[in-house]
């Protein structure tokens, strides 16, 4: 189990944020003596009896406090970094608030399991915008829903319901459908549209802003429509031809003195670092540039037969569990995509949960901080990192940590990301690239597993530099840049 400590130590920087912080990602201000009063080490959700009502009762209130929570979580980056007087020393009460939140939504997932096993209801998983939601109708008694989570056994032996039957089928209480459903409908989706939205009406604020002040400075190189002149700043430039627009991402790509690398990957049981896992990492290795460190292992067995280390070195593959509660829920999705089934990665199982073992999350830090990372599509793992790791956020702030991205890559200097219907910005997948840059043969595809994705990731990345520098373009073209390159921070 995790140190407690910490929990305490987190709740004490709570004047550090609220001086910062006064309002979350909704605009609502922040009652900060409720998050003092939260209990985030053994966990704020609610245990209901188990009678209908009080079933929808604590659903409606751990929505609630879900909701309450992540809004806070959601405006934790920007204020820790933009706090350029570092108000605020440290990002651990943004961990400590998603440690509780993970759990919380567990809880979430198993009252909605047990509604659906009194017949209260039937569960839909459905895409919502931004969102995949659950969306609770009316028991019909016919056939199972489409969540892609496995069926709660009521006894705590996971994976005790057949997969042939519906999770009420398979218990021994039921109960006619007495609840309303339309005040305990997930909110997430309508909630992240409404923060895009706004955040997409301060940007258009902002542009027009900043295009009246170009058009009253007249020592500016701009048209008279505010347009920028001929002669300004250089588009992308690229290796294929066709030219996308400069995108965000861009900072992410490498500079033309870029060698030591460690290509990292994680896997977890969904996409949200504030309510899902890490249960898998894989990193390794690899000089761009420079020959290959003596002394090394000179092979290393992958799971894929046919992968070749090459180049690579230092390899290493770290497994993770999950909250009994969250193993017992199952995971059908993950399981197929990557073969890691949660019912068997259960803490009472003797797995490690991330997210409390201390030592794990600084050797990690230490590996990441030595050299550049690189990643595919690497805001994934940065946003991981940021609520599960120790001293990863205060390391980026500091900039002692710079990322390399693969996917803006593949998107700026890759001949084959060619925009298509089906791919409008290029079929920039990992596996695509990988396999466009002779990393995957066109027979097999990407494994979804940590280490051997970090593997073909920096496999395709060597051979697409080597193949950038012949030609003289990518970082050795009109648009690159001297050095390692990639995102870091830096001293304001």
């Amino acid at each position: 189990m995790t140190d407690r400590a910490w929990f305490d130590a987190a709740k004490g920087d709570i004047p550090q944020w609220a001086a910062s912080m006064p309002k979350d990602a909704d605009g609502t201000t922040i009652d900060w003596d409720w998050v003092r009063s939260l209990d985030l080490a053994h966990g704020v959700g609610t245990i209901p009896e188990s009678t209908p009502q009080s079933i929808h009762d604590a659903l409606k209130a751990d929505y609630a406090t879900r909701e309450r929570l992540e809004s806070i979580i959601a405006q934790c980056n920007s204020a820790f970094m933009t706090d350029f007087d570092r108000l605020i020393g440290s990002y651990r009460l943004p961990r400590a608030l998603a440690y509780a939140n993970r759990r919380l939504n567990d809880n979430i997932n198993t009252m909605l399991h047990l509604g659906e096993q009194q017949h209260l209801w039937a569960v839909s998983r459905e895409r919502r915008g931004r969102a995949t939601i659950a969306v609770l109708k009316p028991y019909s008694g016919s056939g199972p829903s489409n969540d892609d989570q496995g069926m709660l056994d009521l006894s705590g032996e996971a994976g005790g319901a057949s997969a042939g039957n519906t999770a009420a089928e398979n218990s021994d209480v039921k109960f006619p459908t007495t609840v309303a459903l339309d005040d305990i409908q997930d909110r997430t989706a309508a909630i992240l549209d409404a923060r895009a939205q706004r955040r997409k009406a301060q940007r258009f604020q902002k542009r027009a802003g900043d295009a009246a002040m170009a058009r009253a400075n007249l020592s500016g190189a701009t048209s008279p429509g505010g347009a920028a002149l001929p002669g300004g700043a250089a588009s992308s430039g690229n290796a294929t031809g066709h030219h996308p627009k400069p995108d965000w991402r861009d900072a992410y790509l490498p500079g033309r003195d870029v060698d030591a690398v460690m290509g990292i990957d994680i896997e977890t049981t969904g996409i949200d670092p504030a309510r899902d896992y890490i249960i898998d990492v894989g990193f390794e290795f690899m000089n761009m540039a420079s020959p290959r460190p003596a002394g090394e292992p000179e092979t290393y067995a992958y799971e894929q037969g046919y992968y070749a280390a090459g180049d690579a070195y230092g390899q290493s593959r770290l497994a993770f569990g999950v909250p009994p509660e969250n193993a017992a829920l199952g995971n059908a999705l993950i399981a197929k995509l990557t073969g890691i089934d949660v019912r068997g990665r259960s803490s009472e199982a003797g797995y490690r949960l991330f997210d409390e073992w201390p030592q794990a999350q600084a050797g990690l830090l230490a590996r990441l901080t030595q050299q550049p990372y690189v990643a595919h599509n690497a805001t994934f793992e940065h946003s991981w990192f940021m609520l599960n790791v120790a001293g990863y956020a205060e390391s980026y702030r500091a900039g002692r940590i710079a990322i390399i991205d693969t996917l803006p890559m593949s998107r700026q200097w890759d001949p084959g990301a060619v925009p298509t219907n089906e791919h409008p910005y290029g079929d920039n997948t990992l596996d695509a690239y990988a396999k466009r840059q002779g990393a995957l043969d066109s027979a097999h595809n990407e494994r979804h597993l940590g280490l051997e994705d970090s593997h073909i990731m920096l496999v395709a990345m060597k051979h697409h530099l080597a193949s950038l520098k012949a030609q003289g373009k990518g970082p050795w073209g009109p648009a690159g840049r001297a050095g390692v390159g990639g995102k870091s921070c830096r001293s304001r």
